[in-house]
C-alpha cells in the first residue's frame, strides 16, 4: 500500500534475485510510514536500468545475484546515483569482503539473516547519517587494518588541525552533521567541508576509510 503522504518518507529500491526475500521486506517496510519500497530488481543489470528511471534515496543490494553481482553493480550504482546511499546484503559475513565494499561506496552491510527492525534501521541511519555501522561493518574495518595496512590511504605525516581532529573524532562516533556542529559550534556546512578536507588530506575515499585512518592513527581506540 502506499504511503498516503509521501513528504519526508524515504524511497527504497531492492535488488535481490530470491522473490522470497524481496517479498518480506516488501512486507516489513509497508508497516513503516517513512519508508516506501519504490522499485524492485532481481539481479544488479536490472537496477541499473530501474536508477535511469527512478531515484531511490536509499538502495538493498544483494551480493550473489546472476547475470550481474553487487560486487559488479555497486561501482555502477555510484557513477549512476552517487547521492544513493547503499546497504549490503549477504549471507555470509567475510571480513575481507565486508572491508572491501565499505571500501569501494558501500554504506552498510547486513547478513540476509537480519531482523525486520535491524533492516529498518539501517536505511533510517543510512539516510540520516550516511552510515550504518554495526559489530559486523567494526570488525570487519579492524580486521582490514591489522591484515592489509597497505590499503589505508594517505602519508603517515598528515598536519591534521585540531578542529579537524576534533570534528574526525565526532563522526566516528557516529554523530550527525547537525550533532557535531552543534558541538563544535561552527555551521552544518563548515563541518561537510572540513569532512571533504579530511578525505582529501588522508586519501580516504569514504567514511569507512576515515575510519580506518583514525584508528591507524591512534585518534581513536580500535577497542572501543
Amino acid at each position: 500500500m502506499k504511503k498516503p503522504d509521501t513528504e519526508g518518507v524515504i524511497k527504497v529500491a531492492i535488488a535481490d534475485d530470491h522473490a522470497l526475500f524481496r517479498a518480506g521486506v516488501r512486507t516489513a517496510l509497508a508497516a513503516k510510514r517513512d519508508v516506501e519500497l519504490i522499485a524492485e530488481a532481481d539481479n544488479g543489470m536490472q537496477l541499473l536500468n530501474l536508477l535511469r528511471h527512478i531515484e531511490p534515496d536509499i538502495i538493498l543490494l544483494d551480493i550473489q545475484m546472476p547475470i550481474m553481482d553487487g560486487i559488479q553493480t555497486l561501482p555502477e550504482i555510484r557513477k549512476l546515483r552517487p547521492e544513493a546511499k547503499v546497504i549490503i546484503l549477504s549471507m555470509h559475513n567475510d571480513h575481507s569482503m565486508i572491508s572491501k565494499l565499505m571500501e569501494i561506496g558501500a554504506n552498510s552491510y547486513l547478513t540476509k539473516n537480519s531482523d525486520s527492525e535491524t533492516i529498518y534501521q539501517a536505511i533510517k541511519t543510512c539516510f540520516e547519517q550516511e552510515f550504518f555501522f554495526n559489530e559486523l561493518t567494526n570488525k570487519a574495518l579492524l580486521t582490514g587494518l591489522r591484515t592489509k595496512r597497505t590499503d589505508v590511504a594517505g602519508p603517515q605525516d598528515v598536519n591534521l588541525s585540531e578542529k579537524e581532529i576534533r570534528v574526525l573524532k565526532l563522526m566516528c562516533e557516529e554523530k550527525t552533521t547537525k550533532e557535531i556542529a552543534d558541538i563544535v559550534e561552527i555551521s552544518p556546512r563548515t563541518v561537510e567541508a572540513i569532512r571533504d578536507k579530511l578525505k582529501t588530506k588522508t586519501g580516504a575515499k569514504s567514511m569507512a576509510g576515515l575510519v580506518m585512518y583514525a584508528v591507524k592513527n591512534g585518534i581513536i581506540d580500535q577497542n572501543v
